[in-house]
């Protein structure tokens, strides 16, 4: 028997469950576990599998990282991947700074997340002092030098351009 622990932020417990336990059910089912969740965010995942354990412990980060359950569940799919960005490492520890720098990535009405996740085909979200991205392993790489480079204080519109370019490079491919 494997188990790994971690903790998630109280405030994400109540997702994790899901209504009446449904959330939880259905990731202990499509994954071949048994998970404990604790009111305080201690989260404790065991199965046969070690390789269950790990990517139940992935989905359940990418819920706590502000993920709808449905979409880390995608994360089952062997082609997708999950990439956290610390924005304090990028930027330093100032809460001015990192208020700011969270708001580039998401833009005037949350136009900047869109257009990445539009251009790239993955799904971003901010969430405390983080940036977390989850897609296809080359989109979300692709997503991530566009974030990091708004985080960098490059103009939207050169962020784009740079996804872009990117983008039909791999195409080329």
């Amino acid at each position: 028997m494997y188990m790994n622990e971690l903790k998630i932020p109280r405030e994400r417990v109540a997702i994790l469950i899901g209504k009446k336990g449904a959330d939880k059910k259905k990731l202990e089912k499509k994954t071949n576990t048994k998970i404990n969740v604790g009111k305080e965010g201690d989260v404790e995942v065991s199965a046969e599998d070690n390789f269950d354990v790990f990517l139940t412990c992935n989905i359940i980060k990418a819920i706590a990282r502000g993920f709808n359950p449905d979409i880390a569940l995608t994360l089952l799919d062997e082609e997708n991947c999950l990439e956290i960005i610390n924005i304090i490492e990028e930027i330093g520890k100032s809460k001015k700074k990192l208020i700011r720098m969270k708001s580039r990535v998401i833009g005037t009405k949350g136009k900047a997340k869109h257009n990445i996740e539009r251009l790239t085909n993955t799904k971003i979200s901010i969430y405390g002092k983080t940036v977390s991205i989850i897609g296809d392993i080359e989109d979300v790489s692709i997503a991530r030098e566009g974030i990091e480079s708004l985080l960098k204080g490059a103009p939207h519109g050169n962020a784009y351009r740079l996804i872009e370019r990117k983008l039909s490079l791999k195409k080329t491919l």
